[in-house]
């Protein structure tokens, strides 16, 4: 079985990482969503809150599983069985710095990375930009997915 995880704050999760979660299962049997977890980092949504949001959107999902960590990527992995990494890429400074990490992990344990561009309809959709619109209270609506069989 072709394990991997998909890592991030998810603060919050956008319909950019929705992409690529759904993309990823066309190249994994399972994918373990894991939201990072991070004392020294400030979040705008408890870590509860960021695991029971992406849980309720992949319930229907059983290839999907969703949990928190607080150690590093490497040791979350092989924690959970998973083989790769998967991380989405917007931009090439996004590409830089995911490539510097992919080395890393692959140094420390073999790790693999699989990286996946984002459609370029998704590419400028972050989290930073989702927090902002909300902190000037904006609808953010469109950038947020809604669970599997809902439709708005």
């Amino acid at each position: 079985m072709r394990t991997a995880i998909f890592v991030g704050s998810f603060d919050p999760f956008t319909i950019g990482h929705d992409d690529i979660a759904k993309r990823a299962l066309a190249i994994v049997d399972k994918l373990v969503i894991g939201v990072g977890i991070n004392e020294h980092k400030t979040y705008s949504r408890s870590a509860e809150e960021r695991i029971g949001t992406i849980a309720q959107l992949y319930a229907g999902e059983p290839r999907i599983e969703v949990m928190g960590f607080s150690d590093l990527t490497v040791q979350f992995a092989k924690r959970v069985g998973a083989q790769f990494v998967i991380k989405g890429v917007r931009s090439v400074k996004d590409f830089e710095y995911e490539r510097e990490q992919a080395e890393v992990n692959r140094q420390l344990t073999g790790l693999e990375t699989i990286l996946l561009c984002a459609q370029p309809q998704l590419a400028n959709v972050s989290s930073t930009l989702v927090r902002e619109l909300e902190h000037f209270g904006q609808d953010v609506k469109d950038f947020i997915p809604l669970p599997l069989g809902m439709v708005e």
